[in-house]
């Protein structure tokens, strides 16, 4: 049996008040309000020069793991789109010839391998070795180069073929003999290469480092313009829905590589962002001038003259209310079943510009307080810190800093609350038939736990607008503090409350899956610059 909505969308104003009331009196509020620490996995900003050391890493592991030479341990990874947990799991349940099987990795028995060649006197090794493609004999042992499988021919052949398989875009260079899947050595292609093909062998490297890049599930390139020149690598290629900051300050989803945007999915997001960009200002604008013809619903606008308009189809309007002209026509009235037969694209149009407005009042008002409002907080702490009349317990002043970063992400959890729900409960998404009659309920819960958010980030942020005045009373800067903690500490279980609805309540209901990242109530989780070597 499928989960309702109605539980956990339920909680009310219940808790808000209960929590202003418990805080009321607790003078070391501000020590509570602190943010609790939180699991955050260590994320990785890969540049040119230390992609070298983060390849290593994994092929290292991978070659300790199931006893592998480099060019093999980096070939099944690659197989495995740098997975770990994917070579764990196949290990344990294939064993490692069924590891190797399946990635089509090749590892010679002992008595043919390089090392056992070397073992055997220089008396007992042929004087001269022919090669069987160019059927040259070679008589200097340096000439002929064997791979793991075994196969020998002479280093031009070798070359010639290295040569052409780069040509082709290989990332994987096998064997010359025919139907031998081995993978050739990386230091003899990178060696052969170099005598001859210089540049070639220049490319072969940037193919080895950059198949860590286009092949890994767990790295992408930063999305900024113009680009950094870094990658982020996430621990766990399983934590694909996470948000991530790249040390050069371009944040985003890990998953779909757009700006950070839960608690929306990503393919509402993808929708939201492209009719955001291409339909915004057109459907405002058709929705504010524009009159919908009663017959064939298109968009009429009037430049001139009286009310009585005729649409190309042979319609004929009053454009003061829309209606259809005829000899009894009269509009001074308000009528409440015409409006409720209002043609449906005016009230697609009017649907969509209602949740379009609030998406932009709250991104607004966040560069406003960012940008406006920080400075002034800011200026408020340093009197305050300085103010030697009052106590040094309340003369910290970190509370008003963890209230703003509160403030900030309550206006991005709302904005992007607007556009999950304008596809959530539209007709965009297909729903589970048994759970049809539940979202018209579910739609009004969530909107009001979205309203009590709402609500209680804007008295947040006229609070935090009222204490950036250098008010310096021991009192009234006791009574702000209490009063900006609880409203931070409400703030931010509403955010809490609203992902955990979203991803526990409402997207079990589509038939589509969709996940949100969790929530940071501190922003995405910042990466790391990997140490070059």
């Amino acid at each position: 049996q499928r989960r309702r909505v109605l539980p956990l969308l339920r909680r009310g104003h219940d808790e808000e008040e209960d929590g202003l009331e418990a805080d009321e009196d607790d003078v070391g509020l501000f020590e509570d309000a602190a943010p609790q620490p939180e699991h955050r996995a260590d994320h990785w900003a890969i540049t040119r020069k230390s992609l070298s050391a983060a390849q290593q890493q994994d092929v290292s592991m991978v070659m300790n793991l199931v006893n592998l030479e480099r060019h093999n341990a980096r070939a099944l990874l690659m197989h495995h789109r740098w997975k770990m947990d994917r070579i764990h799991d196949f290990l344990e349940r294939r064993g490692r010839e069924g590891l190797f099987r399946e990635a089509g990795i090749v590892v010679p028995p002992e008595d043919s391998s390089t090392a056992a060649r070397a073992r055997v006197p220089p008396h007992k090794r042929p004087r001269t070795v022919t090669c069987n493609v160019c059927f040259e004999d070679v008589s200097r042992p340096s000439d002929v180069s064997t791979m793991d499988c075994g196969h020998c021919f002479c280093n031009d052949c070798w070359t010639e073929h290295f040569f052409a398989s780069l040509g082709n875009g290989k990332k994987h260079i096998h064997c010359m003999q025919v139907k031998c899947p081995a993978i050739c050595d990386d230091g003899t292609v990178r060696r052969l290469l170099g005598r001859k093909y210089p540049d070639a062998a220049k490319r072969f490297d940037n193919l080895v480092l950059d198949s860590y890049l286009d092949n890994n599930a767990s790295v992408k390139w930063c999305p900024s313009a113009p680009h950094c020149g870094r990658a982020i690598r996430v621990v766990d290629a399983s934590e694909r829905y996470c948000e991530v900051e790249c040390p050069c300050g371009v944040s985003f989803c890990f998953n779909c590589a757009a700006p950070a945007h839960s608690p929306c999915p990503c393919p509402m997001w993808d929708k939201w962002d492209a009719k955001f960009r291409g339909e915004s200002e057109n459907l405002k604008w058709i929705a504010v001038n524009t009159k919908s013809c009663p017959k064939c619903l298109r968009p009429i606008e009037k430049n001139g003259g009286c009310n009585h308009v005729s649409c190309p189809c042979g319609q004929h309007l009053c454009y003061a209310c829309g209606g259809r002209l005829d000899s009894l026509h009269n509009c001074n009235r308000y009528d409440e079943a015409g409006h409720a037969n209002y043609d449906s694209i005016r009230r697609q149009m009017l649907r969509y510009t209602h949740y379009c407005d609030r998406f932009n009042v709250h991104i607004n008002s966040r560069k406003v307080e960012q940008t406006e409002l920080w400075p002034a907080i800011q200026k408020r702490a340093v009197l305050l810190e300085s103010a030697t009349a009052i106590r040094p317990l309340i003369r910290e002043a970190s509370w008003m800093a963890r209230a703003h970063r509160a403030l900030l992400a309550s206006r991005l959890v709302l904005a992007r609350s607007y556009a999950f729900a304008y596809y959530m409960f539209g007709d965009e998404v297909r729903t589970y038939p048994s759970e049809k009659a539940n979202l018209p309920i579910a739609k009004v819960l969530f909107e009001d736990q979205q309203w009590q958010l709402e609500e209680n980030a804007e008295k947040l942020s006229k609070v935090l607008a009222a204490e950036a005045k250098p008010v310096l009373a021991e009192e009234e800067v006791l009574r702000a503090m209490q009063e900006t903690s609880n409203l931070a500490k409400i703030v931010d279980t509403h955010c809490r409350e609203m992902y955990k609805c979203i991803q526990d309540e409402l997207l079990p209901l589509l038939l589509e899956p969709m996940t949100i990242a969790p929530y940071r109530p501190d922003g995405p989780d910042k990466a790391k610059d990997l140490p070059a070597p």
